[in-house]
């Protein structure tokens, strides 16, 4: 265990121990990256993804793992955006180029080359909400809240998310989310597709091993020439939209209606947006 924001490890004996029917032996051949400050509800602040950046580096130069397993720790997968000194006071560089550094960080999790699970532990929200989709299986917290809540705080959405969303759940119920900016539970992501498994959050990490367990059994070189093969027959390139993604989301932010979402926010209110 080690108090870095987020740090990478591979499993190892003492990692499962007390968790029921896991015999198997290639628990050493997964990884796990871990969110690390439950305080501030893994939320990506500077600290935050230059711990993360590091614990990425790590994943990748380790290749004899066979699996990644991402979780946080506490109530929350990562809570996106630290917004508790209000829209003027955020630590988040939302210009442009700040906003595409800050998602490239994140967005370095799509070029793992084997198979990652996201193990959501708790609520993903906002940009933490990105992340989550930046696993290849998802195994979520069937009472925690998830969303796109962008529209809820009078921005633009970030992290790829126009370009990720609609391609895993179709483009009518990603309007419906995107749009509407509303949370949701683990059981309704399951129902539309969006998670492989909704689970009582005590749950989800053992679900999540037992899954990485079944990828570490099998041929390795076959596993990962398949996540390829997948990933070229989707055309799928994220990181070309999140230029067009950060240049909307800061100009929404530097509005009255992004400085209300936020207040609204931080205040448990409903916000009233004017449009300006």
């Amino acid at each position: 265990m080690t108090d870095q924001a987020a740090w990478y490890a591979r499993l190892s004996d003492a990692t499962i121990e007390g968790i029921k029917h896991v015999k198997k032996p290639q628990h050493t051949l997964i990884g796990q990256l871990v969110f690390n400050r439950p305080d501030n509800r893994n939320s990506l602040t500077p600290e935050m993804l230059e711990a993360l950046k590091d614990a990425i580096t790590a994943a990748k130069k380790d290749t004899g793992i066979r699996c990644l397993i991402i979780t946080g720790t506490g109530k929350s997968f990562c809570a996106g955006g630290d917004f508790k000194g209000g829209a003027e006071n955020s630590k988040i560089p939302f210009s442009q180029q700040g906003l595409i550094d800050t998602y490239s960080t994140c967005m370095e999790l799509l070029k793992i080359k084997v198979p990652v699970i996201g193990a959501l532990n708790g609520h993903a929200i906002g940009g933490g909400f990105g992340v989550a989709l930046l696993s290849d299986i998802r195994v979520a917290s069937s009472n925690a809240l998830y969303g796109a809540n962008f529209a809820r705080l009078g921005m633009h959405s970030g992290m790829s998310l126009s370009y990720i969303l609609p391609r895993l759940i179709g483009l009518t119920k990603a309007n419906e989310l995107m749009f509407t900016g509303r949370r949701f539970s683990g059981h309704e992501g399951e129902r539309i597709g969006l998670f492989n498994y909704a689970l009582p959050a005590e749950q989800v990490w053992a679900k999540s091993l037992e899954l990485a367990e079944e990828i570490a059994a099998c041929a390795p070189n076959a596993v990962q020439a398949m996540k390829q093969s997948i990933i070229s027959n989707l055309d799928w390139d994220p990181h070309s939209r999140l230029a067009n993604e950060a240049l909307h989301q800061s100009a929404s932010f530097d509005s009255n209606d992004a400085r209300e979402g936020i207040a609204a926010m931080m205040e448990k209110r409903e916000p009233v947006f004017t449009g300006t």
